[in-house]
């Protein structure tokens, strides 16, 4: 890396990054939850999964929206010297950073079955939803400012952070066509914003 230059990484895609394991791993325990009658009953599991579901998407949706309207709001302009991090490689490394939490959170979504079926699969997919719904509205703040935004790799925890977090000082900007990553964390496809 040249003097003075930092790694970046797209907001958008670190909060995106855990929308698809999240999900899945939630639809396979809610799914293979159901095969389980459990303590409450079938029909009394997938009414407070759907309940927990809701507050759940909530809950990964709403925090700290100020924070990233005042980060996106104060944002530098990156510097000639700085080195956007791929798209697959900030996923990668959120991922791996955050591989035995996804493990425990599905282990524990499973076993919340003998005592309330599908349930727990219903929460964790609903944190994947709240998750890509989040990454979606930080598309449009990116849209909306013509600018993409990017956090510093060492500011999050061996690139798994929190873009958000307290560790994170301030965003940088790039024009809307910079990186491999449209707004709000999506592949771009075949060189058009999607």
């Amino acid at each position: 890396m040249a003097s003075g230059g930092q790694g970046l990484a797209r907001v958008a895609v670190v909060v995106r990054a855990g929308a698809v394991p999240l999900w899945w791993l939630g639809v396979f325990a809610a799914g293979i939850g159901l095969l389980v009658p459990g303590v409450t009953g079938r029909r009394i599991g997938v009414m407070a999964g759907a309940a927990l579901f809701l507050v759940t998407v909530a809950v990964a949706l709403l925090p700290r929206r100020k924070r990233y309207v005042a980060l996106a709001d104060g944002a530098a302009r990156a510097g000639k010297h700085d080195v956007l991090q791929d798209r697959a490689v900030t996923v990668r490394n959120w991922r791996r950073g955050h591989r035995w939490w996804l493990l425990l959170a599905f282990v524990a979504a499973l076993g919340s079955a003998f005592a309330v079926p599908a349930a727990g699969g219903m929460l964790l997919a609903g944190a994947g939803v709240g998750l890509r719904l989040k990454a979606a509205w930080l598309g449009r703040l990116e849209r909306g400012s013509d600018a993409l935004l990017w956090v510093r790799v060492d500011w999050l925890d061996r690139g798994a952070g929190a873009p958000a977090g307290k560790r994170v000082k301030g965003y940088r900007a790039t024009g809307i066509a910079a990186g491999d990553a449209a707004p709000g964390g999506a592949r771009r496809r075949g060189g058009v914003l999607v």
